[in-house]
């Protein structure tokens, strides 16, 4: 669906069902009902609303949300949606430039939001900020905080359970940013090297002591060419690298033809395992929750990278 068809479709339906941001009409009865574009949002807006919410995700396990193209399906939740939120800072490409019409109290953009100077900006990219903030926790704090405060103000007669929910959760998300400190300490400083298919993982590299390189740029709309491919295998022979990780979202034959060419410079790269970064995994897994999915993240990463694989991993 190309974006002027997917924007007349969201005005079309605005126009007749009072959706636009300065909307002051009753609501139905009923839970509030959320739409939230990733599975990252989507859980952790379900957290806070708990059952005084009624969340659909759109994206979900796998999903690549740069690559991601609307239906009409999807359109048609956005117009019965109560409240909407979205990454923002372009993860969702043309959908994030149609719901940023919407209207800020109806669409929340729950990472633009965060103080600028805590973003990473792409080197050679101006203007332009990095998307993936839910891999260093403390920011994903912030953006729970922006969810409970949106649902508060949407739905005043639940506020005290939003508000209860959200601090509970943000507790167990400042553990979690600790336990993530405590495990990366075991991995000696000299291989704290993350390689993987796409540079997801720069605000994760920020917080937890990590070098970060990623095959493909912060977007996987764009094309690793050759001379990356090269370049990435060449930095990894000659800093001995043990491991590299393919992602759940990413194609993998990117990180294969890498690990092809540190092997022909003389060097055996492993595989260090599946990463989940810019969708959670199925929903009765670990990795199907927010905090599961940094936890599994994490475990992946240390253990190949510390070669101890009797790291405690729930």
């Amino acid at each position: 669906m190309s974006l002027n068809r997917l924007v007349s479709m969201i005005a079309f339906a605005c126009l007749f069902a009072g959706c636009s941001g300065d909307d002051t009409g009753e609501r139905d009865a009923g839970p509030l009902r959320v739409v939230a574009t990733t599975s990252i949002i989507a859980d952790t807006a379900a957290r806070i609303g708990g059952p005084d919410i009624q969340v659909s995700g759109l994206m979900g396990p796998g999903v690549d949300p740069h690559l991601y193209k609307a239906s009409e399906g999807d359109v048609r939740s956005l117009q019965n949606a109560d409240v909407i939120f979205y990454n923002g800072l372009h993860l969702e490409a043309r959908m994030g430039e149609v719901l940023s019409r919407m209207g800020e109290h109806r669409a929340v953009a729950v990472a633009e939001g965060l103080d600028e100077s805590r973003l990473l900006s792409p080197a050679g990219a101006q203007g332009t900020h990095d998307p993936h903030v839910w891999f260093d926790v403390t920011l994903w704090i912030h953006a729970a905080g922006r969810i409970r405060d949106t649902l508060v103000a949407a739905d005043p007669q639940h506020a005290n359970g939003h508000r209860e929910r959200a601090e509970l959760l943000i507790s167990e998300y400042e553990s979690l940013d600790a336990e993530v400190k405590g495990l990366v300490s075991r991995v000696p400083e000299e291989l704290r090297v993350l390689v993987t298919a796409h540079d997801a993982f720069g605000y994760f590299g920020r917080r937890y002591g990590f070098e970060v390189k990623g095959l493909q740029g912060i977007s996987t709309a764009s094309e690793a060419g050759a001379r990356d491919v090269q370049d990435l295998a060449a930095f990894i022979a000659d800093r001995r690298i043990p491991a590299v990780f393919v992602e759940t979202s990413v194609p993998p034959r990117a990180i294969a033809a890498v690990r092809a060419a540190v092997r022909s410079r003389g060097f055996e790269v492993l595989l260090g395992g599946a990463l989940f970064s810019d969708a959670l995994g199925d929903p009765d897994s670990e990795a199907g929750t927010y905090i599961g999915m940094v936890r599994h993240n994490t475990h992946t990463i240390v253990n190949a990278l510390s070669g101890d694989s009797e790291i405690p991993h729930e």
